[in-house]
């Protein structure tokens, strides 16, 4: 984001504050394009960042979406339903039924039997794909896969697409991605061979890792070529679409918070911010141990730093951003910049601890004009 559209928020928008850039988040899901094999669909997850969807909407082939609260973001944002995937483990009678009633959606995933059977007793038409787990909360095992499409005669209202299949996030593994397609490939083969049933599509999560911290050294090029290679190596010929969340979007996001107090105890400098860990959340939580990417606004040169201990304002000594980390003459209203937090950071957090307002959230569009999608919200009501 240009440093220009930075001090307007800067001067202009209360802290803290999650700023969304689109063009940062278009040209990112260019380049995933770019990089992978032609005919490779993109699938969002939007739990990554809800804030976005209908920007996006154009450039991507799918939403997945996880929840009732998520389907109603789509429902407001008027979403094709045609590109909506229903997903999630949690998802029984009362809302496939409403889903249904109310909207042009047919696609849901398969995570249990009971979900089948949710599926097995609607009137109308319907397409899934069934989740294989890899041995977690999620999805259904093999033999209960086979028996789906084994006695898919009896269930002439469901098509069944093909296969979903996700292990888990920041993955950067290239022999890890080769395991679980190959194992993919595998059953597919079994299944169309021993069931005479063409699977048409599979949807397969990535995991792709991103890189929060400094001295991080991924070379992503080479890394998207790789997997591209794996892709193109594939038995399966069918259609493969990509479910990625937290690498599409993380870049397009920074958290502003600004400096509010400054002290020295035992020797040691501590700056307070008006956020904290109940707003800023990184995978692994290890931002008290790592440097994640910031910067200080207004700029500063690197002469005569001091160590400074970032903490937020929560009632607790675990509300630390960042520990040791040098600054030149910290000031009071100075600001924070956390970069690459587009995705989850602006849902994953304790938010309700402390009953401290929500932050704002900006979204940054096409043209550089600074939008308020949510104003800063009071909390306190529903902590009473």
């Amino acid at each position: 984001m240009k440093e220009d559209i930075i001090k307007n928020i800067v001067d202009n928008y209360e802290t803290p504050a999650y700023v969304f850039d689109i063009k940062t988040l278009k040209s990112r899901i260019s380049y995933l394009k770019a990089s992978l094999p032609k005919n490779t669909k993109l699938c969002y997850a939007i739990k990554a960042n809800t804030f976005i969807v209908k920007d996006i909407e154009e450039d991507v082939d799918r939403f997945e979406v996880c929840s009732n609260g998520e389907y109603e973001i789509c429902k407001s944002k008027k979403i094709n339903g045609n590109k909506i995937l229903i997903s999630g483990i949690n998802k029984d009678d009362k809302l496939i039924n409403r889903i249904i009633s109310e909207s042009d959606i047919r696609f849901f995933s398969i995570e249990s039997m009971s979900q089948f059977e949710a599926l097995k007793n609607q009137k109308e038409n319907v397409k899934i794909l069934i989740r294989i787990t890899s041995g977690n909360q999620f999805g259904i095992n093999e033999e209960e896969c086979k028996k789906i499409i084994e006695k898919r005669a009896l269930y002439p209202h469901i098509e069944i697409v093909g296969l979903q299949y996700f292990t888990g996030t920041q993955k950067n593994s290239i022999k890890v991605l080769k395991k679980e397609l190959d194992y993919m490939d595998s059953l597919i083969e079994e299944i169309e061979c021993n069931y005479n049933f063409k699977i048409k599509e599979l949807e397969f999560g990535t995991g792709f890792p991103v890189h929060y911290f400094s001295n991080e050294n991924f070379d992503e090029d080479s890394f998207l070529k790789e997997f591209s290679e794996l892709l193109n190596n594939c038995k399966f010929k069918g259609n493969i679409i990509l479910e990625i969340g937290r690498s599409m979007v993380a870049s397009c996001g920074i958290y502003l918070t600004k400096v509010v107090d400054k002290k020295i105890n035992k020797n040691e400098r501590f700056a307070i911010v008006d956020g904290g860990i109940n707003h800023l959340v990184y995978y692994g939580q290890f931002m008290a141990m790592k440097i994640p990417q910031m910067e200080i606004f207004p700029k500063r040169d690197n002469n005569d730093t001091e160590i400074w201990n970032i903490c937020g304002s929560l009632c607790t000594i675990n509300d630390i951003l960042v520990k040791k980390i040098e600054v030149s003459n910290l000031q009071v209203g100075d600001i924070f910049i956390f970069k690459n937090t587009g995705a989850y950071c602006s849902t994953e957090g304790i938010s309700l601890f402390l009953s401290r307002d929500l932050p704002q959230v900006l979204v940054n569009d096409i043209n550089d004009n600074i939008k308020v999608v949510r104003k800063i919200t009071p909390t306190y009501n529903l902590n009473m």
